[in-house]
């Protein structure tokens, strides 16, 4: 390194950002103190020499992303945002996981300035930095010119061996190889130890070997020499050779706690007892929270150089925005998720007139009609586009050669495709959507319940929706699946009964801004409602239910029906007389948010004969139907039939929703 690398001041600030995880770890008497202690010289090098960040503008297009997909460690990246001058006061260091600081047990995406993904669930974050790493070559391709660069930044990650040693990193780390994502470097924080017991008791792979073997140029370093991580880390940045970058770096866990470093005691809060004795051994003053002026100095002199870098590009920016209005004005609609009102955005998909087409077929139309609208819609299939028929005609493969394609191909890697769409939408640039076969949604579940919880605009398509699936039998029938879906706070869940159900569901899923869209759709054609307007059944399934059948004398009886039922409903319905009404309920959710009158207007209270008919389980409709209702579903697995057979089979029939109404 030159003589003017700051050796001194990186040495002393990654021990004083010890410090800090120390004493807040202390403070709240929990908290995980091994990997703040451990990396501390990597958050050095990285916040205080390697990363291009503003910390007065945090969201600025072009800056390096940092994830921590080992969040356990949190303190580790709460230090150095403060350090480095991000929104993150020393009384919120203070206030380390409690109620409603800024620093949350683990890192949360939206509720602390300089935290690019929400992380915790070990190995999430190996797969967000590949979407965000994807998303970046994909806005260079749509968005620099020859004449103005605006994305030309790294993607950094830093995991443990909880990360690796979680399924999800290696099916990431496959896409990442395969797809040349050289903007991508992950920091692999090898200790030897994990929670219960060193390394070696779980794991005995070479990891190098592996990603090499998955097309990743592997760096080897000492994690405790700064000067040696400085410059190993710009020899990945500068290699972009087609190859992601794993930097093994080889740290000792809790360094700085003498009584417990190197062992599994220091992954948690052992080590607490004894940091009044470390902050001696490591030069630090009794005063708790400690940060030197020096250290703020160096950091407020690193600031004003990054600004220097912050304003060419503002100056880029601007020239670029004069000489490409219309790529300016598609950007402003991206970073502001503008994709129109749902709405506006079904209005793009033309009337679909009588057929009977499965909702799968229908929701490629949708798809394709929405896609032609906006250019960053994109959508992705773990290995099913001919199945989930979510390809993006005319739009491309996103491929080495080709990073502007808008169609993905995630293998057979559903984990890692909702993690990998999770960062996608964390960069902020894209819509993105993923697909796979409803009963499989399982696989990427964890991913789709950060993305509710991150407010993150994914989308899910979702086909083969019930046992009507047929003859490959109760393990691709997921007849549990659509109501643990609906399990899941702030996912809108919408199971359309036609294809002008699915317009509407595919334009709120593309619309929506503040939270995650699952589609569930059929295998099966389903007969059109074109009984019922186009307007009544688009903009009744945008507020999640509505009366699909109205009655035509007083009002006795409303059956309730989702999906492929709908259809059966309404027949059930006209055959029981004018005094049935038929309410086709898509969204759970959507209609949830609805206002009780509407509500009241679909539901009136007064009527308490109700059916509903869904054919999954039946545990979520009693919400719906009351005490003194029924519910026609099936709380057992399918089986190995023809679709046609297996509802008669299982009782999903007109002649049982029939004799259920008339029952009561």
């Amino acid at each position: 390194m030159s003589k003017q690398f700051p050796l001194k001041q990186l040495t002393r600030a990654a021990n004083e950002a010890r410090g800090l995880a120390m004493d807040a770890i202390a403070a709240c008497k929990s908290g995980h103190l091994g990997l703040p202690l451990g990396v501390a010289d990597i958050g050095a090098v990285l916040f205080g020499h390697a990363l291009r960040h503003n910390p007065d503008d945090p969201h600025w297009l072009n800056r390096d992303r940092f994830v921590l997909s080992a969040g356990h460690g949190s303190m580790f990246l709460y230090a150095w945002l403060h350090l480095a001058g991000f929104d993150l006061s020393l009384e919120q260091i203070k206030n380390f996981r409690q109620l409603h600081s800024k620093t949350p047990g683990h890192p949360e995406f939206g509720e602390t300035p300089g935290v690019e993904a929400t992380t915790g669930p070990l190995g999430q974050g190996t797969g967000n930095i590949v979407g965000i790493a994807l998303s970046a070559k994909m806005a260079a391709a749509h968005f620099n010119t020859a004449e103005h660069v605006l994305f030309d930044h790294v993607v950094v990650g830093l995991a443990g061996d909880g990360c690796l040693q979680e399924g999800i990193s290696h099916e990431a780390a496959s896409f990442a190889g395969r797809f040349g994502l050289d903007n991508l470097i992950l920091f692999y924080d090898s200790n030897d130890v994990t929670l219960d017991a060193p390394a070696a008791k779980t794991q005995n792979e070479d990891t190098a070997k592996r990603y090499e073997a998955l097309n990743w140029q592997v760096l080897t370093v000492d994690g405790h020499d700064i000067e040696a991580i400085a410059a190993v880390y710009e020899t990945a940045k500068h290699a972009r050779n087609g190859k992601p970058k794993l930097i093994i770096a080889k740290t000792t866990i809790g360094k700085g706690i003498p009584e417990v470093a190197g062992t599994s005691k220091a992954h948690g809060e052992g080590g607490v007892k004894f940091v009044d004795a470390a902050r001696q051994g490591i030069a630090l003053p009794s005063e708790k929270f400690y940060v030197s002026a020096e250290t703020r100095a160096f950091f407020d002199s690193r600031t004003a150089a990054l600004k220097a870098d912050y304003d060419a590009w503002q100056l880029t920016y601007a020239a670029w925005r004069t000489a490409n209005p219309g790529k300016a004005a598609l950007l402003d609609r991206a970073l502001t998720h503008n994709n129109g009102t749902p709405a506006a955005v079904a209005a793009d998909v033309p009337p679909f007139g009588a057929n009977k087409l499965a909702t799968r077929v229908s929701g490629e139309i949708c798809l394709n009609a929405i896609a032609r609208a906006n250019p960053l819609v994109i959508s992705g299939s773990a290995d099913l586009h001919g199945s989930t028929k979510n390809y993006i005609k005319d739009g491309g493969d996103f491929d080495t050669a080709t990073p502007s394609g808008r169609n993905l191909y995630f293998g057979i890697r559903e984990h890692a495709m909702g993690a990998i769409l999770n960062g996608i939408a964390y960069h902020g640039v894209f819509t993105p959507s993923g697909a796979t076969f409803l009963t499989f949604s399982d696989y990427l579940r964890p991913s789709i319940r950060i993305a509710a919880l991150a407010k993150l605009p994914v989308f899910y398509i979702f086909t083969h929706d019930s046992i009507g699936v047929g003859e490959d039998g109760p393990t691709h029938q997921p007849v549990e699946t659509v109501s643990a879906l609906r399990c899941i706070p702030n996912l809108d869940v919408i199971r359309p009964g036609d294809a002008e159900e699915a317009a509407a569901a595919y334009a709120h899923a593309v619309a929506r801004k503040d939270g995650p869209t699952a589609l569930i759709l059929s295998r099966q054609n389903l007969p059109s409602l074109d009984k019922i307007s186009v307007e009544t059944r688009r903009r009744g399934t945008l507020r999640g239910g509505y009366v699909a059948h109205r009655e035509t004398e007083p009002l006795t009886a409303i059956i309730l029906a989702t999906g492929s039922e709908l259809s059966l409903a309404i027949e059930t319905a006209a055959e029981l007389g004018g005094s049935v009404r038929v309410v086709s309920l898509p969204s759970f959710e959507i209609f949830e948010r609805q206002s009780a009158e509407y509500r009241e207007s679909v539901l009136p209270a007064s009527v308490t004969k109700r059916v509903s008919i869904e054919a999954g389980i039946t545990a979520h409709w009693w919400k719906y139907v009351g005490a003194a209702g029924k519910v026609i579903g099936t709380d057992d697995f399918g089986a190995s039939a023809p679709g046609d057979i297996l509802m008669r089979e299982f009782g999903i029939t007109r002649e049982a929703l029939a004799a259920a109404v008339k029952s009561l």
